[in-house]
């Protein structure tokens, strides 16, 4: 399989990574409505070793609803959310969907922290879902 790539929405970051990804999951906490805007987001979970990262990112950092200290980066250009990640693994990190070139590459293979998705929301009934966090990324 060729390397996976993407960046922001004006080019200024890029990254690539030199092996697939080790999970793709859809998430409705809180934060991530933030940064999707009222939607949840979809997070592809790199392991940090196999990535190349270029350009400047702002960064922001909170603790999640689970408690764990985390941070999200983000294009100070044109807004683009890129990254998020966790202090306390910081083996990987998550990329936004979005921001693939091959933006429909890896479909979510699970839903997180559906007790906090709105009213509203759809979720895919062939996808397990997690009301809350679950247990961390190996």
């Amino acid at each position: 399989m060729s390397d996976v790539t993407g960046g922001c929405r004006c080019g200024a970051i890029r990254y690539r990574s030199s092996e697939p990804p080790v999970v793709t999951r859809m998430c409705w906490c809180r934060d991530c409505q933030y940064w999707g805007s009222g939607s949840a987001t979809v997070n592809v979970f790199f392991k940090t070793d196999t990535l190349t990262i270029e350009g400047e990112r702002g960064r922001f950092e909170s603790d999640a609803d689970s408690g764990t200290p985390m941070f999200r980066e983000f294009c100070p250009k044109c807004g683009t959310p890129v990254f998020t990640g966790a202090h306390s693994r910081p083996h990987l990190l998550g990329i936004r969907a979005g921001t693939l070139d091959e933006i429909g590459a890896y479909a979510p293979s699970s839903v997180i922290w559906t007790e906090s998705a709105p009213e509203w929301a759809q979720h895919d009934p062939e996808l397990p879902l997690s009301g809350r966090q679950p247990a961390p990324l190996a």
